[in-house]
């Protein structure tokens, strides 16, 4: 990340204004309100209560501060976090780029490198400043993007309701004096991309969709089950200033470990919640949580995930 992030035009304002060097940050920050169907519901049904700072509303409307963040790369700093050397990992950007950027290879004093791969967004509710005190508590929620369940409202999967569910929670810690994020990362697809996901989708679909065959489908199609690379994940966390995190919610071993990997101790991790996960959705949750994701519950033996079924092509 660029440590100068959102401060670059009062950091460098006299190399903009009297050289008229072009310098554009890769961090900016606003405020905004946040208004989702679910939130209103919650609010109905107690479940989130209006107090004109945080929830603003009986609509269930929201006051978030939001930070937009694209990846920037100090490359010798990349290589040694890797355990590789900086060549190396230069030669594999410019080949895995088909070539687009040469000044990896051919100018080796250029150490920054802006990576063509999704950014962040992350969303605060309550004081920004709480995110840092080690006296406040701070509920998080790490969230890789899902087009068609978290705008579209796709059944197959857990994300949209995991989402809300970590909103909710966020706005809850909130509300209590703490501190509430939800990260949102550009990784569609596992990082696989939408087209190769629709893919996986119709295979599953079209075959018997059971659980134990759920990363197999992946496998075959992509040739790996997950591209998402959560080493350099963590660091956002780093340049938000924080040290620990009381409620993780999340399943994910993977997010699990590159965190607490980090030195930031993670007190409770958090399911999603029975009532708030889809039928359909039981191949991939069941699947995941056999595979190493948390849960307090059963962990499905191999023969148990055959008879977990999600509906198929006809249906």
């Amino acid at each position: 990340m660029d440590p100068w992030g959102h401060l670059v035009p009062w950091t460098h304002k006299d190399l903009m204004e009297k050289e008229g060097v072009d310098l554009r940050p890769t961090i900016a920050v606003t405020k905004a309100h946040m208004k989702l169907p679910e939130l209103e519901e919650s609010v109905k049904s107690g479940r989130l209560r209006p107090d004109g700072k945080v929830c603003l509303n009986e609509l269930g409307e929201l006051a978030v501060t939001k930070f937009a963040v694209e990846p920037v790369w100090y490359l010798p700093g990349v290589a040694e976090r890797f355990g590789i050397e900086e060549g190396v990992l230069r030669r594999a950007l410019f080949e895995e780029t088909g070539g687009m950027y040469p000044e990896l290879i051919t100018r080796s004093d250029i150490k920054v490198f802006l990576p063509p791969i999704g950014g962040l967004t992350v969303y605060v509710f309550g004081d920004p400043a709480n995110m840092s005190d080690p006296s406040k508590r701070l509920a998080l929620r790490i969230h890789d993007e899902c087009n068609g369940s978290d705008v579209f409202g796709s059944d197959i999967c857990t994300c949209r309701p995991y989402l809300i569910f970590g909103i909710e929670e966020a706005v809850r810690e909130a509300q209590n004096g703490g501190s509430g994020v939800v990260i949102y990362f550009r990784k569609e697809g596992r990082a696989l991309g939408e087209v190769t996901k629709y893919l996986v989708y119709n295979a599953r679909k079209r075959g018997e969709d059971r659980a134990s065959d759920y990363f197999k489908r992946t496998e075959n199609i992509a040739g790996v089950k997950d591209m998402r690379f959560q080493a350099l994940m963590p660091d956002i966390l780093h340049w938000l200033g924080i040290t620990k995190i009381d409620r993780m919610l999340s399943m994910s071993n993977m997010k699990h470990d590159a965190i607490v990997g980090q030195g930031i101790p993670i007190h409770e991790r958090v399911e999603l919640p029975e009532a708030l996960i889809p039928a359909d959705s039981r191949v991939e949750i069941d699947a995941k949580i056999t595979a190493g994701y948390f849960t307090t519950g059963h962990r499905m033996t191999d023969e148990e995930l055959k008879a977990v079924q999600g509906r198929i092509w006809e249906e």
